[in-house]
């Protein structure tokens, strides 16, 4: 992202939840300034919640003066203290309306194999040219400016952008699950650091293993959420029941945002399999039957599974009481 951001010549859009205050933060900064000093449009949309966690003021300011134009999405309103509840999740790169970077990726150092090493967050991201970069700017301006947009869709488009919320539906994202999961007939591989669905998809999925699907879930066993993680364990023993395989990658943190059905519909981007990106957040996938891109994550998911240790019925039901504890403490919270 950091070379095509230093080839840049009339534009640079981007989106990130997290834009942290930290080498790559800085490094990221940088990039930025130095394309705006020598008149390239640069444009950066924060998330509030996000910059005040990962972020700093000093960092704000100082890519302000650098010529960097900066909006940052929901601040806290004492007179609208709900919707600060409401965040921008979505992680956008759009270069000179050529092309597209996407996915799970923020800015920061967790991100990075270079300064974090092999602990460095496993995370799935996308890089696009052409249409599909030019969509996203048309997306990106749109949200700029406070407006939501429903993009045409092409009849027989092998590949859609997607965001979750637009005019006419503010259920995009669980729409298109609840679509696919129900038509499924072989296969559904689910790759997502936050699974806290609601109850409709969670008996979604285990209505398509029931009618004998192959239904795979794959989630971190070490998550930078604990209360999230406690929500999505008192999933597991309906899931398993059903006969939904669930398990959990073991090397480091997974941040990557899956889904493949049939080996022939597949999604990435930044939407996780929980309330806040089904419900609440703004988010972008892209949704492709595209039969490369399709196998190629199914490629990855065998990968990842290598690495992961899977949770078997027995084996749970025997869990401690303060496991059990933890688990309807984070399934309470699980909107939140």
């Amino acid at each position: 992202m950091l070379v095509d951001i230093a080839a840049a010549r009339a534009s640079i859009r981007l989106e990130s939840y997290i834009f942290a205050s930290d080498e790559i933060g800085w490094r990221f900064a940088e990039a930025l300034a130095e394309r705006a000093a020598v008149g390239v449009n640069v444009r950066l949309h924060l998330d509030a919640a996000g910059f005040l966690s990962w972020g700093s003021g000093k960092l704000k300011s100082w890519m302000r003066n650098q010529g960097v134009k900066i909006r940052v999405f929901h601040r806290w309103q004492w007179r609208h203290p709900w919707r600060y509840n409401q965040r921008n999740h979505r992680k956008l790169l759009v270069i000179d309306d050529n092309k597209l970077y996407m996915g799970g990726f923020n800015i920061h150092r967790e991100s990075s194999r270079n300064v974090f090493g092999a602990a460095r967050w496993r995370d799935t991201h996308l890089c696009l040219n052409g249409t599909f970069a030019q969509l996203a700017g048309t997306l990106f301006d749109d949200f700029w400016k406070g407006k939501r947009r429903e993009l045409p869709i092409e009849k027989h488009a092998v590949s859609i952008l997607v965001p979750n919320f637009n005019r006419s539906c503010k259920q995009v994202l669980k729409c298109l699950y609840t679509d696919s999961f129900r038509r499924a007939q072989r296969s559904i591989t689910l790759t997502t650091p936050y699974f806290v669905p609601d109850r409709h998809t969670q008996k979604n999925l285990q209505a398509a293993a029931q009618r004998g699907v192959d239904v795979r879930l794959l989630v971190p066993r070490k998550n930078d959420q604990r209360l999230v993680q406690w929500a999505s364990r008192a999933a597991y023993a309906q899931l398993l029941d059903a006969g939904v395989r669930v398990y959990e990658y073991l090397p480091r943190m997974l941040h990557a945002k899956t889904a493949v059905v049939d080996g022939a519909w597949a999604t990435v981007g930044t939407a996780n399999l929980d309330y806040r990106s089904l419900f609440v957040n703004h988010e972008i996938i892209l949704v492709t039957r595209a039969p490369s891109f399709c196998e190629r994550l199914d490629a990855q998911f065998r990968t990842d599974l290598e690495e992961s240790e899977e949770i078997c019925t027995r084996q749970w039901t025997k869990r401690p009481w303060s496991a059990h504890m933890a688990e309807l403490i984070g399934w309470l919270a699980r909107r939140w």
